[in-house]
C-alpha cells in the first residue's frame, strides 16, 4: 500500500510558492530552475498546468519569466496535485489499485475510503501560503 505524490507535484507545489514569494515580480525561468533544482527544459512540464489553470502567467523571452496571478492563500494543495495528476476522487481499491466492485469489496474497503476522505479534506483545507515551506528555506 502507497501513499505518495509525484515529484511533479512536489515540484508544481514548490514552484507556486517560490513565485509567490517574488511578491509580484516576475520570476525568470532559469532562477525559477534553479532554485526547483530542475534544468529549464524540464521546467514548463512542471509549469505549463499551473498556467493552464490560471494561478500563473507565462510571458516568453529573454525579459519574460513567471508571475504569480492567484494568491496563495486560494489555491488549495489538493488543487495543485490534481491539476498535476489529474482527479484523486477515484483511485481505487487499496488491494487491487481498481475500483472496488460492490459485489466484491476488499478487506479494507470500509476504513480506506474513511481515510481517503479524511486525506482529501486535509489536502483541500491546506493552502500553499499556509503548507509550502518559503522558497528561501527549500534546499
Amino acid at each position: 500500500m502507497r501513499l505518495e505524490m509525484t515529484k511533479k507535484s512536489d515540484l508544481a507545489l514548490k514552484a507556486m510558492r517560490c513565485i509567490g514569494d517574488a511578491e509580484g515580480e516576475t520570476m525568470a525561468g532559469k532562477l525559477l530552475a534553479d532554485k526547483l533544482g530542475i534544468t529549464t527544459h524540464y521546467l514548463p512540464q512542471v509549469i505549463s498546468p499551473l498556467v493552464k489553470a490560471g494561478w500563473i502567467s507565462s510571458t516568453p523571452g529573454p525579459r519574460g519569466g513567471y508571475r504569480l496571478l492567484a494568491s496563495l492563500k486560494d489555491v488549495s494543495v489538493l488543487e495543485v496535485i490534481e491539476v498535476i495528476e489529474g482527479s484523486i476522487e477515484d483511485q481505487g481499491c487499496v488491494q487491487r489499485g481498481i475500483p472496488c466492485p460492490e459485489f466484491d469489496l476488499c478487506a479494507l474497503h470500509e476504513p480506506w475510503q474513511k481515510a481517503r476522505d479524511a486525506m482529501l479534506v486535509e489536502l483541500a483545507a491546506a493552502t500553499i501560503e499556509a503548507s509550502v515551506r518559503p522558497c528561501s528555506e527549500m534546499t
